[in-house]
């Protein structure tokens, strides 16, 4: 099994070298399409002219594939580990893949610590004289997810290489594991440590809501910033982008705007008005209209994660009980 799976891993590696194994993809109202920076093992493509023609006003530094040394090298390290597969394959011997695995997991752990290096010094180290400062503003994207830099919305995730080399560790650890607990049953099919291993990965790309940074992050569709804890919203894309906004009108609104389809759209989140900042289901909430309620674009609209207190705040409210669906019809 271990010889099996160190093949397939090893494939992968070498399919790594040839596709993108990073992106970062920026969106903003003057670029409704979006603009995206790929990272290969060795180059950078994309838009890379236009993203350098904006990080130019901010006195962010030029990106040029010849200035990494990462990429001078990576193919090589890349196809090293590869080629530590086949010989895994070929020398069958535990202790062979042991040293494969251990090397392959520091070897990742070092490569994220620096791409998170490199994005940290672009972001800090700006040019004091560029057209647009803003004491104490940076501009480093996120290591993985979604962060809101001044008008842009900045996304980073894996790519197809990328995966596939998340997809080669998970193998390796499982693999690790079930020969030291001396699990060798011939019997045992390969695709348990493969589906073991996409279990895994799909647990950690859920689809999970990000918190709202109350006073930081502005809503999408008014372009105001969030500021009433009581109320707010999150839609979260098949792409694990996020939008967030400051109440149900916003959302509402911008979902009728169909500039999503339905398709694209994974999930609905709305800020429970009872506890302050937390997220619940837009269809699993029940919701309360009343014009008392005063929520920042005029909505109205109050959302609970329990009928009961929805209830006990109506007292006061004297609102009606609506639907997710009335909402945004």
């Amino acid at each position: 099994m271990a010889r099996i799976a160190s093949l397939i891993c090893a494939v992968g590696l070498a399919i790594v070298i040839f596709v993108p194994m990073w992106r970062i993809d920026l969106t903003a109202p003057q670029y409704p399409e979006g603009l995206v920076l790929k990272i290969y093992a060795s180059k950078l493509a994309g838009d890379v002219d236009i993203i350098n023609g904006l990080n130019h006003y901010i006195g962010m530094r030029k990106l040029a594939t010849d200035d990494f040394i990462e990429f001078a090298i990576l193919p090589y390290i890349i196809g090293a580990f590869a080629l530590f597969g086949f010989l895994t394959v070929l020398i069958n011997r535990r202790w062979f893949f042991y040293v494969w695995m251990t090397l392959y997991i520091m070897f990742g752990v070092i490569a994220m610590f620096d791409f998170y290096r490199w994005e940290y010094h672009y972001g800090h180290n700006l040019d004091p004289t560029a057209a647009i400062v803003i004491p104490g503003m940076a501009y480093q994207p996120p290591l993985i997810g979604y962060k809101q830099l001044l008008n842009f919305g900045a996304y980073s995730f894996p790519d197809v290489g990328g995966y596939i080399f998340i997809i080669v560790g998970l193998i390796l650890v499982t693999v690790g594991f079930l020969e030291w607990k001396k699990i060798r049953a011939l019997t045992q099919p390969i695709h348990a440590a493969i589906g073991l291993s996409l279990i895994f990965l799909l647990q950690s790309c859920s689809f999970s809501p990000q918190p709202i940074a109350y006073g930081k992050d502005a809503c999408t569709f008014c372009k105001m910033v969030i500021s009433d804890q009581r109320f707010g919203a999150e839609l979260i894309t098949d792409k694990h982008k996020i939008y967030k906004f400051d109440d149900a009108h916003c959302i509402a609104s911008f979902l009728k705007s169909d500039y999503l389809t339905k398709d694209q759209i994974a999930s609905i989140y709305l800020v429970d008005f009872s506890q302050k900042e937390k997220l619940i289901k837009a269809e699993e909430s029940f919701l309360l209209k009343s014009e008392a309620l005063r929520s920042p674009m005029g909505g109205n609209i109050a959302a609970f994660e329990a009928e009961d207190s929805m209830t006990k705040f109506n007292k006061d409210l004297n609102g009606s009980v609506i639907k997710w669906n009335e909402v945004i019809q």
